[in-house]
């Protein structure tokens, strides 16, 4: 990264100066796209004038609520120039979800579709409840009453001066769900993001012309920051507004992706696809897999197919600590995460936040220049950063003798569905409120597909007989995502519990994973 370049903005300027040919292809049936990135740093710069007559200066929250289209990058390129503070939303959040997001970042102006897929927006924000601070919904497609249409938005009007930003100044807001019930705001700053972009573009160095397919949501940072890098000039980018393998091999072959990242559940499923359509996936040099648990198993399949995928560990607040190569050793790319990337540490200690020796298992910490800024809320960031400026991952693990990352457990009580953070007292809490349940405790159980998902062990209430259909029905009349709905229902007679009352969570997840019930366990 050039001392020049300080802030996102002035590095969307120069990917558009320097490399304006470079080319975005959009895979969907409402909004297909093939556009230069010239095309969209111009459109850019419309919204930018027209966000700036909103209202919006520098330091304000701009939600973005929208699929992998280009409208998305567009907005994020007006963002940039106002000033103003990106806040990518997971697009299949509901109206308890996005309002608790809206209400505590206090955005001033959300871009949704107007429909996509079964969502409809305009009821879903109606649901939302009060939003003071918002004063502006901008719809893309089909609008409805009180929302303004995105094409307002692009309409030729004053332009906005580039001006030179707090290169500190928050830049990112994106919320992660951990082990509290609400999502978590992390803050990234100008500079947290460049470090990330550049640090991903050292490690993709060896590839003359990067053609990255993407399956992640922009709601998810992983997803973002592959729309940033394309918004940077380093990337050729594909991308597929709903999940289908089918396609996504088809466009590997055709588009000749030389890189991507995954979950499991992806590259499981374009593995498969690969394999009954007659798919060449052999121009995927990069492949990176990661997000989830990955079984060796799956990793040795790609191997077979003359993939080398390897793994990487990361989180919103910390995007990408560890990664492999694929001229890694099989025996590395298969059990570990890979070796700290460029200016990234990682370090281990115990209970009370001591150090321990290399080799040892400890709770991992990491710092380094992409680490975020801390937490919205900052009441958070007590228990989160140790001295020195050290994060706390809730994750366990050690450093082998080579110095890769192995990580063996978690600390945090997380269910990683397809890559999806789930929050198991969330779903917890919903499940509390149902009539046929008395007692309920969620962790999570293993799949093949997705890698983890919601397993409730539910004590049920005198006469009732709690299903997984009531139970999802009660799910999305309390407006959550689907995906948080249990996928798999234990009834039982009692919880496991310690003396003090606690629930024994792992033995519940033994059961989960395929283990009987513990002696002594009054688990039915």
């Amino acid at each position: 990264m050039t001392a020049e370049v300080r802030t996102l903005d002035a590095l969307y300027r120069r990917g558009a100066k320097g490399n304006p040919n470079k080319r975005l292809l959009v895979c969907s049936q409402m909004r297909p796209a093939d556009l230069t990135l010239a095309e969209i740093y111009a459109r850019g710069e419309c919204a930018a004038g027209n966000l700036r007559c909103l209202g919006v200066a520098p330091g304000n929250i701009v939600a973005l609520q929208l699929p992998a289209w280009a409208e998305w990058l567009v907005a994020a390129v007006a963002v940039a120039r106002c000033g103003a503070v990106l806040l990518p939303v997971v697009s299949i959040y509901g109206a308890k979800e996005l309002g608790f997001i809206l209400r505590q970042s206090r955005a001033k102006v959300l871009i949704t579709p107007g429909r996509f897929r079964k969502a409809d927006f305009g009821r879903i924000v109606a649901e939302c409840g009060r939003l003071p601070a918002l004063r502006q919904h901008i719809v893309v497609g089909e609008v409805f009453k009180g929302a303004m249409p995105w094409g307002a938005l692009e309409q030729p009007g004053d332009p906005v001066s580039a001006t030179e930003a707090d290169p500190d100044a928050m830049a990112m807001l994106v919320y992660t769900s951990g082990t509290t019930a609400q999502a978590k705001g992390v803050c990234h700053s100008n500079r947290t993001l460049l470090a990330e972009i550049s640090a991903t573009a050292w490690q993709r160095r060896e590839l003359d012309d990067e053609r990255v397919f993407s399956p992640w949501p922009p709601g998810h940072v992983a997803g973002a920051i592959t729309l940033l890098r394309f918004l940077a000039g380093h990337t050729e980018l594909v991308l597929a507004d709903q999940w289908d393998a089918a396609v996504a091999a088809e466009l590997i072959e055709r588009r000749a992706i030389n890189s991507a990242s995954f979950t499991p559940f992806h590259l499981q499923g374009i593995l498969d696809a690969a394999d009954r359509d007659g798919r060449d996936l052999s121009s995927l040099a990069n492949c990176l897999v990661g997000a989830a648990p990955v079984p060796a198993g799956l990793i040795a399949r790609a191997e077979a197919r003359g993939l080398h995928p390897y793994r990487s560990y990361g989180s919103s607040e910390h995007p990408t600590v560890t990664a492999g190569n694929p001229g890694d050793p099989i025996a590395k790319r298969l059990g570990t995460e890979g070796r700290p990337t460029r200016g990234c540490e990682i370090a281990f200690v115990g209970e009370m936040g001591e150090f321990v020796p290399d080799g040892e298992k400890g709770e991992l910490v990491t710092r380094g220049p992409e680490l975020f800024v801390g937490y919205f809320d900052r009441a958070l960031d007590e228990q989160a950063f140790l001295p020195g400026g050290w994060f706390r991952t809730g994750d366990i693990g050690h450093r082998d003798a080579d110095g890769y990352l192995v990580i063996t457990d978690r600390l945090k009580d997380v269910i990683i569905r397809g890559g999806e953070n789930i929050s198991s007292r969330e779903v917890e809490d919903v499940l509390f409120a149902h009539p046929g349940v008395v007692e309920a405790a969620v962790v999570a159980a293993p799949d093949e597909r997705l890698g983890e998902i919601v397993c409730a062990f539910v004590v049920a209430a005198p006469g009732a007989e709690p299903t997984l259909e009531s139970l999802r029905a009660h799910f999305a009349a309390a407006g959550l995502a689907r995906a948080k709905a249990p996928e798999r229902l234990e009834i039982v007679s009692g919880l496991p519990r310690n003396a003090t009352g606690k629930v024994l969570k792992h033995e519940l997840r033994r059961i989960a994973g395929g283990e009987s019930s513990p002696e002594g366990s009054n688990v039915a």
